[in-house]
């Protein structure tokens, strides 16, 4: 924050003695003077706040722009039969995880004093604003632990009950993710950077944006619900062979590879929170530079990634395609997110490059272990995010963790940049405690669920199609006039639902 102009009491007498004894009335003119550089200094502290507060308020409306992102990407991916199904779910991840985030999320998450584990304080925005927080710093978590919620949705999607999206929504918006955010990012976290009395390892973990945090628990959490409901019908045949039930339209998942794109500027450089920081006062260089040059190693890792993942992909399946170049995109994202203001430019071609090797090699596993996701959500926000923290502890240069990361000197930094292997041993433990913790938790849930037959649908209404039996009709019109259809020669019929799947929950 800007520093100071008020005048000391020491300072008032230097002035007083300044006017000398000739000075009608020295130290009235002495208190005026000082008087004027408190208000501009109240004014500069003033502005300092509003540009703060007005950066932070954009990022979060970037990141929220995200959710838009998520939904074009969940609806193209999927068959036409399920669109309106994936589209209300994310805009119930939304809906339900603001209301659970702001009762107990932000509290469990962020609320101050607390223990290492958990937070205790700030439940439905008690007493914030305050000296530690503002309504704008609520928003932009709230807009974090949404997108977690909506990598979840992704893995177990055209064949989940609605009520089960419910749920297991509130459950993570309200208590899983903000465990795992109170750990890494909160000043009380038992392995958060911020937290200088306390260091993991010396250094804690430095997971800038949250490829574990947001990404690793997403992904995982999508992981457990994909394995314990199975894949959908049709997926694999007799023999095990994986069958491709590819999404119905290829427009709407790059329309939403750019959504998220745009809105992971905000998710990164907006991670800094504030941008009226000068590292030098009166230099060029400042936070200001640190932000232009996050937004740039997200880029650089985003493009790498996909273009390792357009040339791997045409290696291995013979043919150009845009479906998993968007994927390989998101995947050099999800990596970068960690490290994005610690590393280098030229560190984050690295990430991206190994991040599509990361996400297509999770895709031969889960072909080889019969696991079915349709938008590859737990191989891309669960790999690639694992591999992005480890990046991080591997080329994480001093000169930026120090300026990112102040008040700690001797801090360590990046294996390969000569910074020793505690920053690494902290991610290892980072990875190791949020697969534990989000499988200990989800895990169970997704496998009670299951148990009380509220999990999947029937194998009726998966085959009819979740937005007729489910939501009433289909999300495009669908005409079955003679006429029309005898010009274009197919005929279309409408398929009714059974008294029993009506009838179902």
């Amino acid at each position: 924050m800007a520093t100071s102009l008020a005048c000391s009491a020491d300072q008032l007498s230097q002035l007083t003695s300044i006017f000398g004894p000739n000075a009608t009335n020295g130290s009235a003119a002495a208190s005026f003077i000082c008087n004027q550089f408190d208000a501009i200094n109240n004014k500069f502290m003033d502005a300092a706040f509003a540009i703060d507060s007005t950066y932070l308020l954009f990022s979060a409306y970037l990141v929220f722009s995200m959710q838009l992102g998520f939904a074009m990407l969940c609806a193209g991916s999927v068959r036409a039969k399920n669109t309106m199904n994936i589209m209300l779910t994310n805009v119930l991840d939304a809906a339900t995880g603001g209301l659970f985030y702001y009762m107990f999320g932000f509290a469990f998450a962020f609320g101050t004093p607390s223990n290492g584990f958990i937070g205790r304080h700030n439940f439905a925005l008690k007493s914030i604003p305050s000296s530690n927080f503002d309504y704008s710093y609520f928003l932009y978590q709230w807009a974090f632990a949404i997108a977690a919620a909506g990598i979840t949705s992704g893995s177990i999607a055209e064949r989940t009950q609605f009520v089960a999206y419910l749920i297991y929504s509130s459950f993570l918006t309200g208590f899983v993710y903000p465990v795992v955010s109170h750990w890494f990012w909160s000043v009380d976290g038992w392995a958060s950077a911020t937290n200088t009395g306390n260091l993991l390892f010396g250094s804690g973990v430095i997971d800038f944006a949250g490829s574990g945090v947001v990404h690793m628990v997403g992904g995982i959490a999508g992981l457990w619900g994909a394995l314990i409901e199975g894949p959908r019908i049709g997926r694999f045949d007799h023999s095990g062979r994986s069958i491709g039930l590819r999404g119905h339209s290829a427009s709407l998942v790059v329309l939403g590879t750019f959504m998220l794109w745009f809105g992971w500027y905000g998710f990164n450089p907006g991670s800094f929170t504030k941008i009226f920081s000068a590292y030098t006062s009166g230099s060029y260089y400042g936070q200001w530079s640190a932000i232009g040059r996050t937004a740039v190693t997200t880029t650089l890792a985003g493009c790498t990634a996909a273009l390792t993942t357009l040339f791997g992909k045409r290696v291995l399946s013979g043919h150009w395609n845009v479906t998993d170049v968007c994927n390989g995109l998101l995947g050099g994202f999800a990596a970068i997110t960690a490290g994005c203001s610690v590393v280098e430019p030229w560190a984050a071609i690295i990430c991206g490059f190994v991040a599509a090797l990361v996400l297509i090699g999770c895709n031969k596993l889960a072909e080889k272990f019969k696991f079915d996701d349709p938008l590859e959500a737990a191989q891309l926000h669960g790999g690639c995010g694992a591999w992005g923290v480890i990046f991080t502890a591997l080329f994480a240069t001093e000169k930026y963790v120090n300026e990112v990361y102040p008040g700690k000197p001797g801090r360590p930094y990046g294996l390969f940049m000569g910074g020793g292997g505690r920053l690494l041993a902290a991610h290892v433990i980072q990875v190791l405690v949020i697969a534990g913790w989000v499988s200990a938790t989800m895990g169970p849930l997704f496998f009670i669920l299951h148990k009380m037959k509220l999990l999947r649908i029937s194998a009726e209404d998966e085959m009819a199609g979740m937005d007729l039996t489910r939501h009433g009709g289909f999300a495009y019109i669908y005409h079955d006039d003679e006429d029309d259809t005898q010009k274009n020669g197919i005929r279309l019929r409408k398929i009714e639902p059974s008294s029993m799947t009506s009838t179902s929950v």
